[in-house]
């Protein structure tokens, strides 16, 4: 399988690596493109693969051309490809909010996919929501599927409005995480925790909620009564929590960030 990355930034480089270090594609047979020399350097240097700032020049090369830059470059990016997409090539877009008509109509291409990939694929843990166009054949969505899986989960979707939801939700919400987390730490430390314990406590304890909720497959509601006792510790602080409005500014997010990812669709930037 032959990999063209058109833009080689956190997210191109969390593909490049797992699809080397899981032996799906051999480090010739890939080709990273960006316009900044400095981190292309740094790629080749760290993963041996083929790296270039002209990606129209490379473009031919790829059995898969994967739009990895942001969706406020991506129409320039179109631009350049115009003319030089074959047929039979596959086009992967991880661009946020950037529908698969706008990629079709600028290129005069069918074979389209369009991923919603998270940053904790650069572990392994990743979650992918993608979708394609009838015209990609099974052949291809089976390479797609096996790419992603090196970065952790997908979950195939033919409705491509989820593809957006899935943006505010698994695109955006490791930040909300971590902010979270920094909240915590900072708490922590305020409390009189020394800052290494409070960050090691934090991370461990998220880690953990993640996975009990992952592996027993419960509600996090049950979960979360589960370590709360009556009139306890827990409850007090979840009583702040309530009180503070934290399900309602979580909610608001959520909702800023798909309306944000609905206008980037539609061409706007703010």
């Amino acid at each position: 399988m032959r990999l063209v990355f058109i833009g080689a930034g956190v997210m191109g480089e969390a593909m490049i690596a797992s699809l080397l270090q899981n032996r799906i594609a051999k480090h010739a047979d890939i080709w990273a493109c960006d316009v900044d020399p400095l981190r292309l350097t740094y790629i080749r240097e760290k993963y041996s693969v083929n790296c270039t700032v002209d990606f129209q020049g490379v473009v031919g090369n790829g059995d898969i051309i994967i739009l990895s830059v942001k969706p406020q470059t991506l129409a320039q990016v179109l631009e350049g490809l115009k003319g030089k997409v074959k047929k039979e090539q596959l086009i992967l877009s991880i661009a946020a909010g950037i529908k698969i008509e706008v990629i079709r109509d600028q290129l005069t291409h069918d074979r389209i996919i369009r991923v919603m990939p998270n940053t904790p694929a650069q572990v392994g843990q990743g979650m992918s929501v993608w979708t394609a166009t009838a015209e990609v054949d099974e052949e291809q969505k089976n390479n797609v599927r096996n790419v992603l899986q090196t970065m952790g989960k997908e979950i195939y979707i033919t409705n491509e409005k989820h593809i957006d939801m899935a943006t505010a939700i698994s695109g955006s919400g490791p930040a909300y995480i971590f902010l979270i987390m920094e909240s915590l730490i900072d708490a922590a430390v305020h409390i009189g925790l020394p800052q290494e314990m409070a960050e090691e406590l934090t991370v461990q304890t998220v880690f953990g909620a993640a996975s009990i909720a992952r592996d027993t497959g419960k509600h996090p509601a049950e979960l979360k009564n589960d370590v709360t006792s009556p009139g306890g510790t827990t409850a007090e602080g979840l009583l702040c929590l309530e009180q503070g409005g934290l399900r309602g500014i979580i909610a608001e997010a959520v909702v800023a960030a798909y309306e944000k990812a609905l206008r980037l669709g539609n061409g706007k930037s703010k």
